[in-house]
């Protein structure tokens, strides 16, 4: 079985590496193939994970290539993990709306914009290598803002699912506080990608949420950022995307006067390519926990699992509506428990969205599709209807400058 990872000289790709070795016997994959146009990261990336590969007698062996075409030939599943402009682009993300007294941040509001404008095409472009290399391999995207990327690979026909690890965080961490094994956990989990509710968390069948808010939830609404009154006055836990929305000003206070996140990314990273660079580092390292994407590889490892061993089991995942939340088009890209098999992923019934939640559902699924058709067919004029409609944004006269500021500030990677 053949994994490509587009973007594997990602600081990330350990991480994923750390997983397959561990699950070998869930995902038995014989080639790992590593796909990144930066040569000396790719290198060191794929260095680790050799060494990592063979410290754990797993018989896969990694390719390393830059060729996108080479990289997937053959493939059974491409994963992308890739960031357009690196942090460099991301740190402008999470900055340039500051300006405008609007939150920073790499996948929601004006930054999650500017991200999807030079994002979507690039994927597009890399999907149609895998539709002519590797026509019947499953597309699995990491790739932020990942609700907005997977809507744009189904539309263009490819056989794509959006992944997150917001929702399997959830699960082990709740599994943790509650003393039971992970697996025991189902989420009643609902919304879009990086906007999503815990409404339910059952273990073996029975709700434990009013019990899980009542005994921890101090320290959840510690992690998440928010007033723990607004955890027992819901009886929900949101997840932590929904401080933007629920704690804006506070949020845009707090970004002001700080380095941004993209800042001490580049310098985490800066210090695991050396890491990764030591031919005596053979594990994951401890540092990689601090840069995100935690239970990432777990996830992946299960999803592609479910991909191509029709195992028909169920996973929270993004996929199209198709009517399972009836105030969205079907044509939206959701996120929910699906059950998963080799023919994609079915989401299960959801009950009634509560007003509170569904209000706002709606309102970024709308920004979602105008963002999109900015991406795909560009313009000043469908960038600004995009803020325009972000709730984040939604005022004219913010729109119009954010608009200018960020069509100069990613000029170089948005040909029209």
């Amino acid at each position: 079985m053949k994994l490509a990872v587009i973007g594997g000289g990602s600081t990330y790709t350990p991480e994923l590496i750390d997983g397959f070795a561990r699950l070998r016997d869930e995902l038995p994959l014989t080639e790992i193939t590593l796909i990144d146009p930066d040569a000396s990261r790719l290198d060191l990336v794929a260095g680790v994970s050799r060494r990592m590969l063979r410290r754990a007698g797993h018989p896969a062996r990694v390719v390393a290539t830059a060729d996108v075409a080479e990289g997937v030939a053959g493939a059974d599943a491409v994963l992308f993990q890739l960031r357009v402009g690196g942090q460099a682009a991301r740190n402008v993300d999470e900055t340039l709306p500051l300006q405008c007294g609007c939150v920073g941040q790499e996948t929601t509001g004006a930054g999650g914009l500017a991200k999807a404008l030079r994002t979507v095409p690039v994927v597009l472009d890399l999907a149609e290598q895998v539709r002519a290399h590797a026509p019947d391999a499953w597309i699995v995207d990491f790739t932020n803002p990942v609700g907005i990327v997977t809507r744009a690979l189904l539309d263009a026909g490819h056989r794509a699912i959006g992944l997150c690890n917001v929702a399997i965080g959830f699960q082990r961490r709740f599994a943790r506080h509650l003393g039971v094994a992970p697996e025991r956990v189902e989420l009643g989990h609902v919304g879009l990608n990086h906007l999503t509710w815990e409404r339910s968390v059952l273990v073996d069948g029975v709700d434990v949420l009013p019990k899980l808010i009542a005994e921890h939830g101090p320290e959840l609404a510690d992690d998440l950022g928010l007033p723990v009154e607004l955890l027992r006055r819901l009886q929900v836990v949101p997840s932590y995307y929904l401080r933007y929305f629920y704690a804006h000003d506070l949020v845009v206070t707090e970004q002001r006067a700080k380095p941004s996140r993209a800042a001490e990314v580049a310098a985490m990273e800066t210090q695991l390519l050396e890491l990764y660079a030591d031919p005596a580092v053979d594990t994951k390292p401890d540092l990689l926990e601090k840069r995100g994407g935690a239970y990432y590889s777990e996830a992946a490892v299960a999803l592609i699992a479910s991909l191509l061993g029709d195992r028909g089991d169920v996973q929270v995942v993004n996929t199209r509506n198709n009517g399972t939340l009836p105030f969205l088009r079907d044509e939206a890209v959701i996120e929910v428990p699906a059950r998963v098999s080799a023919s994609g992923a079915a989401p299960l019934p959801v009950e009634p969205v509560e007003p509170l939640y569904a209000g706002l559902i709606a309102n970024v699924s709308a920004y979602e599709e105008l963002a999109l058709d900015a991406a795909l067919n560009g313009g000043a004029d469908r960038v600004r209807n995009a803020l325009l409609a972000h709730p984040l944004i939604g005022q004219e006269a913010i729109a119009g400058e954010l608009t200018d500021l960020l069509l100069e500030a990613n000029e170089r990677y948005l040909p029209w």
